[in-house]
């Protein structure tokens, strides 16, 4: 997907998350290896604002997580409440980069790191993504 382009169709409301070329290559490898997979993104400082990767039911999203959407594989993303408050007005896209951050991500291990890109979303976008409703949040259960 290519985080540069608006909503491919008038009136849709854009998608808040969305992944490079080369991040998606490396949630497939990782499906690959892994299984299904989930993003997490938290408000922590430092690598704990990073975008974690984890083996899909092994974090548990809690009742106020937010799903920003899926990436390829249907991989969900979920965003910390207090964060997504900070970015709701943000489309935000996973690249990758080389190096290793300190984390449990699964591309730790891979010399590579997931990161996060966003630009702001226009009023007609935001307008859109208002008439579409709130995101849903997480029900508390494993994913």
């Amino acid at each position: 997907m290519n985080s540069d382009l608006p909503p491919t169709l008038e009136g849709e409301a854009p998608p808040r998350i969305l992944a490079t070329p080369a991040a998606e290559e490396w949630i497939e490898r990782l499906r690959e290896r892994h299984g299904n997979l989930m993003f997490h993104q938290s408000g922590g400082c430092c690598d704990g604002s990073a975008p974690m990767c984890f083996v899909a039911g092994e974090f548990r999203v809690g009742g106020q997580d937010v799903l920003l959407g899926t990436l390829i594989g249907e991989t969900p993303v979920w965003i910390g409440a207090a964060q997504f408050e900070y970015w709701r007005h943000t489309q935000v896209t996973i690249d990758v980069v080389p190096g290793r951050g300190s984390g449990m991500s699964l591309e730790a291990p891979e010399g590579v790191r997931f990161v996060i890109r966003s630009r702001v979303f226009t009023d007609a976008e935001n307008a859109l993504l208002e008439a579409a409703g709130e995101p849903l949040r997480g029900d508390g259960a494993a994913l």
